[in-house]
Order: structure tokens, then C-alpha cells, then sequence
């Protein structure tokens, strides 16, 4: 299984994710400590300079596994499940600028925030209405994904975070009633660890609709800094055959070298005693 750790190409409010001035200087230490990918974090696609991080990452020979969205809900308040037109029509339009982007690294794209949330379960209407929205917004984009061989990946986040699709049960439900065949399932421990009953069957319960791989430990810091027991974790990523990435989305604590330090290392240590590598 190959590592990659999540790097944000623009300033965030979100705190699990790596950001400097350089990203050459980013990348190139990723790759020096033994990475195989980066994850980008964009807010806006059209506002980077696109031609450089492609160049960038071909220079260093990174894959570029995913794509995240994230911030243009932290940031702006795009929600792919908005009632409101303007803002729904932004988000959609958002994706559509990360799922072109994405059609240039052979990356995933990822769904998580930027779904936004829906009204309480005691405005039913309005709440069947914004879940209506969100399912039209991931088949239109799903639509164009397909066109340029993308793929789209929808997280499950803990409650603290959104309100709806909180497991990789409830997300497979709703991935099987959308039925758009380019959207899969991203697993991220940290949000497990507060979700899930049991992480290890989850994960096998995903099988082969599960594409991507967030790895943070139960604190959101790196692989060994906190309670979580990653062997079964990455045990039930063996038993279904995954292929893709594990990418690091965590608190750059105590520093961005020390954490990306310590989970190359804790990963790499892991993946030997499983042969996994």
C-alpha cells in the first residue's frame, strides 16, 4: 500500500492539514521522507496556479491521489445541499472546477464538507428537499466526472461535523439508491474511531466501493500519538484487496516535519510487519 500525506495549496481555517508558503518545499520533504503522493486540499481551483503543481508533482514523481473540497465550505459557505440557488449553483459549478482539475492528475476527488448540512429532522420538507439537492448535485457532476475518467468519493464525517452520513453503512445506502457507479466511499479513521462500532468490519463492509483512505489517530494527530490500534484497520484493508491510497489528514503537531516524521515512520514500521510493503 503506498502513503500519502494531505497538504493544503491555499491558507485554511482547517487545522488536519499541512500548509506553507512553498509547496515545492512541502512536496519535496514529503518525497524526501518517503511518501509516494500528496493529497491537495484547493478551495478554488481556478484561483492556483494549476501548471505548476502539475509540473511540480511530475518533477518529484508524486502521485496525486485525491482532491479535497473542503474548504470552499469552511471558507465560503458552498454547500452542495444548500436551498438556497445561488449558493447551491456555486457549489455544483465548485466540484465541477475540482473534477476538471482532477481530470489532469488521475485524482480522486473528495465529497466531505462541502455537502453541507440539512435543515433538522423537524423540518422534514425542507430537509427531504435539501437531500434531493445534494443527490442531483453529485449526479450532475458525477456526469462530467465519468466523462473525464474521474472518480468521486463521498467521506463519512462524525456528527460534530455534519449531519447526515455519519457511517460507511448510511453511506453505502445512499451511494446504492443514487446509483452513479464513479462514487465511492472515502473511510477516514479519525471520523471512525467516533462513528463506528467497529472499525475493522466497516471497513470490510465497504469492500470494493471504499477508493480512498484518510489515516489520523483517535486525537487527529499522527499514527501513534494517540489510542487508536491501526493494525486491524489496515488488516481489513488487506482482506478486501484495496488498492488505493492511505493519506495522512491530521494536526500538524508538534510541527509539520515531526508529524509527517512520525507517520512515515509508524506506517512504514506497520506495513513491513504486515507485509504490506
Amino acid at each position: 500500500m503506498k502513503t500519502s500525506f494531505a497538504v493544503s495549496i491555499q491558507k485554511t481555517q482547517f487545522g488536519a492539514i499541512a500548509f506553507g508558503e512553498s509547496f515545492q518545499d512541502i512536496a519535496s520533504t514529503l518525497k524526501s521522507l518517503g511518501y509516494e503522493g500528496i493529497e491537495l486540499a484547493i478551495r478554488d481551483p481556478q484561483s492556483i496556479d494549476q501548471e505548476k503543481i502539475i509540473n511540480t508533482v511530475k518533477e518529484l514523481e508524486l502521485a496525486v491521489p485525491a482532491i479535497g473540497t473542503g474548504q470552499a465550505f469552511i471558507e465560503e459557505g458552498l454547500s452542495l445541499s444548500s436551498l438556497n440557488n445561488k449558493i447551491w449553483e456555486k457549489a455544483v459549478a465548485r466540484l465541477k472546477e475540482h473534477i476538471l482539475f482532477a481530470s489532469h492528475l488521475n485524482s480522486i476527488v473528495i465529497v466531505g464538507l462541502l455537502r453541507g448540512n440539512l435543515p433538522t429532522e423537524t423540518e422534514k420538507e425542507k430537509r427531504n428537499e435539501a437531500l434531493e439537492r445534494f443527490k442531483k448535485a453529485l449526479i450532475d457532476c458525477g456526469k462530467l466526472a465519468q466523462k473525464k475518467g474521474v472518480k468521486i468519493v463521498v467521506e463519512p464525517l462524525n456528527r460534530y461535523e455534519v449531519n447526515f452520513l455519519h457511517t460507511i453503512e448510511e453511506t453505502l445506502q445512499f451511494l446504492q439508491e443514487l446509483g452513479v457507479d464513479n462514487i465511492g466511499i472515502l473511510a477516514d479513521s479519525f471520523h471512525m474511531n467516533i462513528e463506528e462500532v467497529n472499525l475493522y468490519q466497516s471497513i470490510v463492509k465497504a469492500n470494493q466501493r471504499l477508493w480512498h483512505f484518510h489515516i489520523a489517530d483517535s486525537n487527529r494527530w499522527a499514527p501513534g500519538f494517540g489510542h487508536l490500534d491501526f493494525k486491524p484497520l489496515l488488516q481489513a484493508l488487506q482482506e478486501i484487496n484495496y488498492q488505493g491510497f492511505i493519506s495522512a489528514e491530521i494536526i500538524q503537531k508538534p510541527s509539520f516535519l515531526g508529524a509527517a516524521r512520525q507517520t512515515s515512520t509508524y506506517l512504514k514500521n506497520l506495513l513491513s510487519e504486515l507485509r504490506l510493503i
